[in-house]
């Protein structure tokens, strides 16, 4: 048998159903990842005006050992990495940068977890969503070459399971995408905050050290 003709075989017999089965599950998967990634930016939140304003008392003070004591207090991905930042002040400006850098990429890591999944749904469920469409439409055909009238009465319900294929692609698509977008925007709102409080760490070490 030609390969042609076993691969179409295997698409008239499978349908496009099998695939809208797949992406109803992959939609399922898709909204579970987002609701936890929710609860996790939603828990690792504080407010940043308290912390600095924080910061900027204890350090001004010069206690150090109260700012990281602040820090460690807080559940923000912030707060965790100028406790990085302070847990090496002793040692420097150098010292406490590297230390909140290294700290700042350990937080990405963990906020990023399982946003490939939704970079990579949003990018290849249309496809999938076409593949449905092509076997739809296979079917489509088949059924116009047949001979009998009844047969070619099928025919828009193959076209009718050929466009709801890619439909249910587009649905699953697009909430993975702008989640994806969403959670990307946070991450980097978040190290532009931790990145603004650390200055204010390295600017106290940098004086301190020039007294």
């Amino acid at each position: 048998m030609p390969i042609v003709t076993y691969t179409k075989s295997i698409m008239l017999v499978a349908g496009a159903a099998p695939l809208l089965w797949i992406m109803f599950a992959l939609s399922v998967l898709s909204v579970a990842v987002m609701m936890e990634r929710a609860w996790l930016f939603f828990r690792a939140r504080d407010d940043l005006d308290a912390l600095a304003r924080d910061l900027r008392v204890y350090l001004g003070a010069g206690d150090v050992a109260g700012a990281r004591a602040r820090m460690e207090g807080s559940r923000a991905a912030e707060a965790a990495v100028l406790a990085a930042g302070l847990s090496h002040a002793f040692r420097g400006a150098k010292a406490a940068e590297q230390a909140m850098a290294g700290a700042m990429l350990t937080q990405r890591l963990r906020l990023e977890r399982r946003l490939a999944f939704l970079a990579t749904l949003g990018n290849n469920a249309p496809f999938v969503g076409l593949l449905g469409t092509v076997i739809g439409i296979v079917m489509a055909f088949d059924r116009l070459g047949a001979e009998h009238l009844e047969a070619r009465a099928a025919v828009m319900t193959n076209i009718a399971e050929a466009l709801v294929a890619t439909a249910v692609g587009l649905a699953v698509a697009i909430p993975a995408v702008a989640g994806f977008n969403f959670f990307q925007r946070r991450i980097k709102v978040i190290a532009t905050n931790a990145d603004a409080l650390g200055r204010v760490l390295l600017a106290h070490l940098a004086e301190a050290s020039d007294g």
